[in-house]
Order: C-alpha cells, then sequence, then structure tokens
C-alpha cells in the first residue's frame, strides 16, 4: 500500500453503511469520476446554467499548469527579495485571502522568505494593527481580487495606496503586485499605478477552488514554501483521474459521496478536529463546503474550530473528520475517535504527515465537494445569495454616505437588536432562544476586533451554547464569513440561529479618495447581513457589546446562563 492509499480511513459509517455503499455503486454505475474529470457540466443536472458549470472546471487540471509556471514564480520571489521588501500583507476576500492564510499559517517559511500578513478585515482596529506593525516602504502589498471591484479589497488597496503615496510619490506602486483575472477592473488599475507586476490568473476557476492557482501560490512563494512540493503532492490526486481503481481505500470521489448521503439521512453537520498546527485549514474548508453546497435549502454545515467535547455534547446530526498531523493527536477533552463510533455517529479519518500535504488537502476536498453537489443535486460552483448581501449593504452604505449615518433597520417587527447593557437582556435571551430545536446550528456572528482575548471570550461562548443545546455551533469574523458561510445561512436549510454581535469602535479609518470610511463600511457589511436573514426568515438576534468586547461578551456568557436555566436546557 502506498503512503497516498493509507491518508484516509472511515472508522464508521454508523447505521448507513448499506446506504452509502448503495451510493457509492452508483458512483461507479453512472461513471460519476470519470464524468468529473473531463468536465461533463451534465453531471450536476440540466436544470443548472451548463456554461457557468463549464467557466468554473478549471481547478480539475491547474496543478499540472502552476508546476509549469514554477520558473516564473521562483524569478519573481527572486526579484522581490533582491527589492529589500521584508515583508507581504495580502489584500483580499475570500477565496481570494483563504488559501494564503491557511499557508501562512501552517507551512514553514524558509530563511529567504517573507513573512505574511493577510488582510481580510474591515474593521477598523484591524486594519490598523496591519498598518502599524510594518514598515510600508519595505512592504510588498499583494491586491488579490477576481473581478477587480471586490469592495472590502478594493478598500484595502486605496488605503495602503495612500499611504505609499505620502511615502514614495509616483513610485507608490512599486510595492504592489494584483493577482486578478482577463478583463478584470483591476488589471488598468495596475497599468495606471505602475504596479510591480499583474498576475492574471485562469479566468475558469472559482475563488474558492482556487487555492492552487496564482491566487495561493504567488503568497505560498513569497513565504519561501517548496511550492513544487506542495503542487506535486496535490497533483497525485491525479492518478485518479487515470484509473479509478487507484487508490484502493477511500478515493476523494468516495469521500463526496459519503459525506453528501450522509448529509441526505441528516448527517449534515461536518464537523473538523485537527490539531493546532494545521487548524486553519478548518476556515479554508468551511468556505469550500459552506458556498458550494448551501443553496436550494440543501447543504453541509462545516463546522471548523469547535472545541472538542464529550459524547453527550453532540446531537445526532454530526460526521466527524479527524485530521492527524505527524502522528500527534489532540489532548484534552477530545473524546476518542472509537467513542464517538461506538456512540453511532459516522467517523473519518485524515493522517498528514508533513505541513505540505495541505495542498492534497485542498485538492482532496475540492473533488469531493463537486461530488457532494451531485449527490445533493445542486450546482456546487454558483453562489446565488452572495451578491444579495453585497446589494442590500451596498445600498446602506450608498444611504450613510448621504445621511451621515446608518439607517435604521428594515424588516425589525420581531425584537432582534439586544443590548449587553440591558436590564432585561436574560428575558430577551431566553425570548430568543426558545425556538432552538434538535438538528439547528448556532452561527456566531463576530463584528468586532479579533484579539486573544475575544478569540478566547467567542470559544467560551461557543462552547456553552454547543454544551447546552446540543447543537453544532460555528463561530466567524465579519465581513470574513460573509464570503464563506454566508451563502449557507441564505441559501442552505433554515436550521440557523443567528447571533451577530457588534461592537462600538473606538477608532475609524478615512480612505483617500472615497466617501466612505472603513467603520462605515464594516457596520453597512453588518447591517446587510441582518437584513438579508430577515428576508430569508431566518432566527436573527444582533446584541450590542459595547466598546469592551470581551466584558460584553462575558456579560453575555452569564446572560445566556440565566436564560437557560430559564428554558430548562
Amino acid at each position: 500500500m502506498t503512503p497516498q492509499d493509507s491518508r484516509i480511513e472511515v472508522i464508521s459509517y454508523g447505521k448507513y453503511k448499506d446506504h452509502i455503499m448503495q451510493r457509492l455503486d452508483k458512483l461507479v454505475a453512472e461513471d460519476v469520476q470519470k464524468r468529473l474529470w473531463s468536465k461533463d457540466v451534465t453531471l450536476w443536472g440540466d436544470h443548472h446554467d451548463a456554461q457557468q458549470i463549464s467557466d468554473s472546471l478549471g481547478w480539475l487540471d491547474v496543478t499540472a499548469k502552476m508546476l509549469d509556471n514554477l520558473p516564473e514564480l521562483q524569478r519573481f520571489t527572486a526579484e522581490v527579495r533582491a527589492a529589500g521588501f521584508n515583508h507581504v500583507v495580502h489584500l483580499g476576500m475570500g477565496g481570494s485571502s483563504l488559501a494564503p492564510l491557511v499557508f501562512a499559517e501552517t507551512l514553514p517559511r524558509s530563511g529567504a522568505g517573507l513573512p505574511l500578513t493577510v488582510l481580510d478585515s474591515t474593521n477598523p482596529q484591524s486594519v490598523l494593527r496591519v498598518a502599524n506593525k510594518i514598515d510600508a516602504a519595505k512592504t510588498l502589498f499583494i491586491v488579490a481580487s477576481k473581478s477587480g471591484t471586490t469592495t472590502e479589497t478594493v478598500t484595502f488597496m486605496e488605503y495602503f495606496y495612500g499611504k505609499m503615496r505620502e511615502i514614495k510619490g509616483d513610485r507608490a506602486g512599486e510595492n504592489f503586485i494584483a493577482i486578478t483575472d482577463p478583463g478584470s477592473l483591476l488589471i488598468k488599475t495596475a497599468e495606471e499605478r505602475r504596479f510591480r507586476r499583474c498576475f492574471l490568473n485562469y479566468a475558469d476557476i472559482g475563488g474558492r477552488y482556487s487555492a492552487l492557482s496564482y491566487f495561493g501560490m504567488v503568497p505560498a512563494a513569497l513565504i519561501g514554501n517548496d511550492i513544487e512540493r506542495l503542487l506535486k503532492g496535490a497533483d497525485r490526486l491525479a492518478g485518479e483521474r487515470e484509473d479509478p481503481t487507484a487508490n484502493p481505500t477511500v478515493s476523494a470521489h468516495d469521500l463526496g459521496g459519503i459525506v453528501g448521503e450522509l448529509a441526505l439521512h441528516g448527517r449534515d453537520k461536518l464537523t473538523f478536529i485537527a490539531a493546532e498546527a494545521i487548524s486553519s485549514l478548518g476556515l479554508w474548508l468551511e468556505q469550500l463546503i459552506a458556498e458550494s453546497t448551501g443553496k436550494e435549502g440543501k447543504g453541509v454545515l462545516p463546522v471548523a474550530g469547535e472545541e472538542p467535547g464529550g459524547i453527550t455534547d453532540y446531537g445526532n446530526d454530526r460526521v466527524f473528520v479527524y485530521f492527524e498531523f505527524q502522528g500527534n493527536r489532540l489532548d484534552g477533552e477530545l473524546a476518542s475517535l472509537q467513542e464517538l463510533a461506538g456512540a453511532g455517529h459516522p467517523v473519518i479519518k485524515i493522517a498528514l504527515t508533513d505541513a505540505h500535504d495541505v495542498g492534497q488537502e485542498m485538492m482532496r476536498w475540492e473533488i469531493a465537494t463537486a461530488i457532494m453537489g451531485w449527490v445533493l443535486g445542486i450546482n456546487p460552483f454558483d453562489q446565488p445569495n452572495v451578491q444579495e448581501s453585497k446589494e442590500i449593504s451596498r445600498r446602506i452604505l450608498n444611504s450613510a454616505i448621504k445621511r451621515g449615518t446608518i439607517p435604521a433597520l428594515e424588516n425589525s417587527k420581531e425584537k432582534v437588536l439586544l443590548d449587553v447593557a440591558s436590564p432585561t437582556l436574560e428575558e430577551d435571551l431566553f425570548e430568543f432562544l426558545q425556538g432552538v430545536n434538535e438538528g439547528d446550528y448556532f452561527a456566531i456572528q463576530a463584528y468586532i476586533t479579533a484579539t486573544r482575548e475575544t478569540d478566547a471570550a467567542l470559544a467560551q461562548f461557543q462552547r456553552e451554547l454547543r454544551d447546552r443545546f446540543r447543537i453544532a455551533t460555528t463561530v466567524g469574523y465579519g465581513p470574513r464569513y460573509l464570503h464563506s458561510t454566508g451563502q449557507y445561512h441564505k441559501g442552505g436549510p433554515n436550521k440557523g440561529v443567528f447571533i451577530q454581535l457588534l461592537e462600538t469602535p473606538t477608532q475609524d479609518v478615512e480612505i483617500p479618495g472615497q466617501e466612505y470610511s472603513i467603520g462605515l463600511l464594516f457596520n453597512a457589511q453588518a447591517q446587510g447581513d441582518l437584513e438579508a436573514l430577515l428576508n430569508h426568515q431566518r432566527r436573527v438576534v444582533r446584541v450590542s457589546l459595547g466598546s469592551d468586547s470581551p466584558a460584553g461578551l462575558l456579560r453575555l456568557i452569564e446572560a445566556l446562563s440565566k436564560a437557560s436555566a430559564e428554558a430548562g436546557t
């Protein structure tokens, strides 16, 4: 058995083995694996946009293309080092930023590599924190956007370009490169501002499937990683493309069939448990799976970053995927895999022997997610509800620019605005939580500054919710989650219970040449998503935490404890 063959193991199918075997037999009978690799758009049904799907399948052969482009990337990284840069800041959102974030936090940096910071938050404090920690004159800024019009990315670009103009004047563009698609408006901007380089990606690759394209490989190369090793690891899955029996254990296609079939039987909370060294992979998986499958009232909800619990903390809607890294297992309160299996939960184990294996995992899960779409009968390559929230946020922002303040919430027939300083917080929270049912999930949407303190407080709040209600619980910082799980929130099953957390900002950041500040954009995005959730009849509440988010969260946790006691949970 080759190392590839031993990497993935199904420890337990639960009580669903017969159904899963029938699904895998159907996968073979309908030649699904061959049809995927031949880019057969009918795989996902005739009722979907065939041209849109056809224009989204370039990720299937991108590893070979990028391996051919290795000399180009190596020359560019050498040029950047020779120019004296000592830091890289990646400006992007969603599919343009999550893979670089994984590479920055997971892959080892060589001595010649540059530290990489990913900025994907319009929280003013987060922007200022990045600005204050770098030497801008020696920083290379990557502006990454497929369309070149992504609001957050354009905002970041304008802010830092303005900073560089103050330092280098007309030569400010020397500190910028762009990664975008052919025909993008960003190309013109890069030309006019004389950016150091503009990488044109392959137009037939969607954002969340772009990790192994220029969008991921340029920042990975600048870190100083062995991207040839990263790409070749992913390209090993091409063996399944040539020979459906190449992997005698569980292929990536089988994995998608298994997860998709389990979702049809109510096991639709795909729970990832990973060692800290590779935990950021969960953020990337969240976007890939949630945005790809969460539509038409269907979907698989990825649950990443939830602290492991005991057997009694989980409902009967879970599937567990355990990532073992370099033979190390998680310590602490993790119920053993055999205990989870013994309790009837489906359990899958994936072993990574090296950090560069994340490239292979990205390709594995891209294949699996495409197959989940086949099982669920949905198009895994569109995101119909993402644009909706963007348009609402843009309308709110335009109104705020004219009026100087965010307009009042629309569609607020129910009480959805709470405050941790309110004397009725416990009562209001109790009323909201009465509608929580088995099979639901909590989505904590944190429009607050990300710090170690807020991370810890959010983890505690998440744990309290999970343990008290025994339902899956997710956490996402805004506006990042809008580009990841946001599609699932509106287009997936109506099982979400949404808690939006908002802080009172203490600072704001003006943007050169723009009519709005970063803080105004941040608040418009929060309000826009709140309205979008209400438009889709989702259960949602906003809690204002005040200016001290960790303290506000502790007050909220205290109120949750009292409200839960009232509810008898």
